[in-house]
C-alpha cells in the first residue's frame, strides 16, 4: 500500500507539474515580451553588437515567434546561456523558449523534460585544423590535443570517433566559446572540434581566419532545433509550427518581396498560409495572419538562412542538406491544412 500511496503521489507531482505549465502562451502575453535563451555570442547564429542588438539564424526565430504572438519582433528578451547553463535555465521557467544551436538527441527529451519543436538546422560535428599542417583529413589526427565545449554532444562524439579509429587523444574540454577559442588561438590544442556550422563561426574570431580550415569530415549527426519544457502542448505546437511556417513560405514562394501577391493569391495552400481560408492561426491562440506575421518581420526559411549564414554572410557556409526537399536537401515541411 505505501509502494501504490507513494507512487499516486509522484504521478500527482508530475500532473501538476504539467498544468503548471500549460499556460506558456499566455504567461508570455501578459508579460508582453518572450523570453527566449540564445547563446552567449555565436557568429552568425546569436551575437549581440556593440550598441546591444542581438542578431542571427537563431535570434530571428526568437523574432519570428515573437511577430507570431504580438506581430511585434522586437518583443523579445535575450537571455545569454552557457551550453551547460541551457537546459536548466529551460526547466526552471527562466526562459519560455531555446533557440540556442542545441542538438536533438533521446537523452534530452526522456531525461531533462524537454521536447524538441522541429529541426531549424541540419548539422554534424567536424574538425578545424590550421592550414599549414597540411593535414586532409580526420583520420590524421591520431595523437593530438583537442579542444572542445564542456557539456555539449561534441565530448562524446570525439572520444568514439577516435576509439572506434584507435587514435590516441587528448581532450581539452573548455567552459564557454571565448576560452575555447582563446586555447585555440594560443596553441594549447592543435584541433578544435564541434558542429561545423559553429566552427565557421568559431574561425572568424581567430585573428587570422584564413590560416585555419574546416576539414570535410563530418563524424555524427547533429539535428539543431528549438527546444521548449514537456507539459504544453499547445506552447510546442506554436513554437513548432512557427519554424513550418518559415519552410512553407519558401516553398510556396512566399517572401519579404511576394507578401502583396501572396495576399492576393487564388491558390488554396497560399490562401491557407495567409489566413483568408480556414482558421488554423486561431486554433493555436494567434492571428489568422500569424505566418504573415513571421515572413513579413524575417523572411521565409531561405532569407534567414542566407542572410545569417549563408552566402549572403561572412560565414558563407554553403546550405547543402539544409536545401528544401524539392531542391535536393532534406528540409521539408508539415502543410498548412
Amino acid at each position: 500500500m505505501n509502494r501504490i500511496a507513494t507512487a499516486l503521489a509522484a504521478a500527482g507531482v508530475l500532473l501538476s507539474a504539467g498544468f503548471a505549465q500549460a499556460g506558456t502562451l499566455a504567461d508570455v502575453k501578459a508579460r508582453g515580451t518572450l523570453k527566449c535563451g540564445v547563446s552567449q555570442g555565436l557568429a552568425g547564429f546569436s551575437a549581440k553588437d556593440d550598441k546591444g542588438q542581438w542578431s542571427g539564424f537563431d535570434v530571428d526565430f526568437c523574432k519570428a515567434v515573437a511577430a507570431a504572438i504580438f506581430d511585434d519582433p522586437a518583443k523579445v528578451e535575450y537571455v545569454p546561456l552557457s551550453a551547460e547553463a541551457r537546459f536548466p535555465a529551460l526547466q526552471k521557467g527562466e526562459v519560455d523558449l531555446l533557440s540556442r544551436n542545441s542538438t536533438w538527441t533521446m537523452q534530452r527529451e526522456a531525461d531533462l523534460g524537454l521536447l524538441f519543436a522541429a529541426v531549424s538546422y541540419y548539422d554534424g560535428q567536424g574538425f578545424m585544423v590550421p592550414a599549414a599542417k597540411n593535414v586532409m583529413g580526420a583520420l590524421e589526427l591520431g595523437g593530438s590535443k583537442v579542444c572542445t565545449q564542456a557539456g555539449t554532444t561534441s565530448v562524446d562524439n570525439v572520444q568514439d570517433y577516435f576509439k572506434q579509429n584507435k587514435m590516441e587523444l587528448e581532450l581539452i574540454q573548455l567552459p564557454n566559446v571565448d576560452e575555447l577559442v582563446q586555447a585555440y588561438a594560443d596553441g594549447k590544442c592543435d584541433v578544435l572540434t564541434t558542429d561545423v556550422s559553429q566552427l565557421y563561426a568559431l574561425r572568424l574570431k581567430l585573428p587570422k581566419p584564413a590560416d585555419y580550415v574546416v576539414l570535410p569530415d563530418v563524424i555524427s549527426k547533429e539535428p539543431l532545433g528549438p527546444v521548449v519544457r514537456q507539459g504544453d502542448d499547445n506552447w510546442l505546437n506554436i513554437v513548432k509550427w512557427s519554424f513550418y511556417a518559415l519552410v512553407n513560405a519558401e516553398e510556396l514562394g512566399i517572401s519579404t518581396v511576394t507578401l502583396d501577391q501572396a495576399a492576393q493569391s487564388a491558390k488554396p495552400d497560399v490562401r491557407r498560409f495567409v489566413g483568408s481560408d480556414g482558421a488554423y492561426g486561431e486554433k493555436l491562440g494567434l492571428t489568422k495572419d500569424w505566418a504573415m506575421r513571421i515572413v513579413k518581420s524575417v523572411g521565409n526559411y531561405g532569407e534567414v538562412f542566407e542572410r545569417n549564414v549563408g552566402a549572403q554572410s561572412p560565414l558563407g557556409i554553403p546550405r547543402g542538406i539544409n536545401q528544401l526537399w524539392s531542391t535536393g536537401g532534406i528540409q521539408y515541411a508539415p502543410p498548412i491544412r
